[in-house]
């Protein structure tokens, strides 16, 4: 590992963990081993580090959360996949997420602090509820969905229930209540469906 991607990965546990505010450049180098010039020869500024440490969590949350649903044809059982791997991948990530979810936690820190740097964490939001949307176009397209439902509103419960699970488990770590979360948002989307 580069001395850049020890930076990033150290921030990015340490940003899960205590924040954006609350970490300090300083932590960021004692805990990588570097010095101040080791740091600013890579990042000409917090603001900086923190982009790139929300493009390698992207990346990861891709690799986690996306994997294996290529080989799914339904859209919706692509959407119950994601439930799965974000409860059995993502969130089980302690390594790279020691602090839950980086995504809701820098969002809820910063949206009053930071605007402009929590309009660049939600901005994945807006790119998942899209994916959602998408499937479940695709859904109602091949015939699958229910007349009555409301796409938009499906794309609100099951954005908000995983972000509430997510909440959930960073503040209990209780996998039997994660799990039950899950398969309550699974059946809801299965209740959507006509078979």
């Amino acid at each position: 590992m580069t001395l850049k991607e020890k930076i990033i990965f150290e921030a990015l546990r340490q940003f899960s963990t205590k924040g954006f505010m609350a970490t300090s450049t300083a932590d960021i180098i004692n805990v990588v081993g570097t010095s101040k010039g080791g740091l600013y020869n890579h990042f000409k500024n917090k603001e900086q580090l923190f982009l790139e440490v929300l493009r390698q969590a992207r990346k990861i949350w891709r690799e986690r959360n996306l994997a294996g649903l290529e080989t799914i044809e339904r859209p919706v059982d692509k959407i119950k996949h994601i439930l799965v791997n974000y409860k059995d991948h993502y969130l089980a990530d302690s390594t790279n997420f020691p602090g839950g979810c980086i995504f809701i936690n820098l969002t809820v820190e910063l949206s009053d602090q930071c605007p402009h740097l929590a309009a660049e964490v939600s901005e994945g939001f807006g790119r998942f509820k899209s994916m959602l949307r998408r499937f479940l176009e695709q859904e109602r397209l091949a015939g699958m969905l229910k007349d009555n439902v409301e796409i938009d509103g499906v794309v609100e419960v099951v954005f908000s229930g995983l972000l509430g699970a997510c909440v959930m488990y960073t503040a209990d770590k209780s996998k039997s209540n994660l799990d039950q979360a899950m398969g309550a948002l699974a059946a809801y989307i299965d209740n959507q469906c006509i078979s």
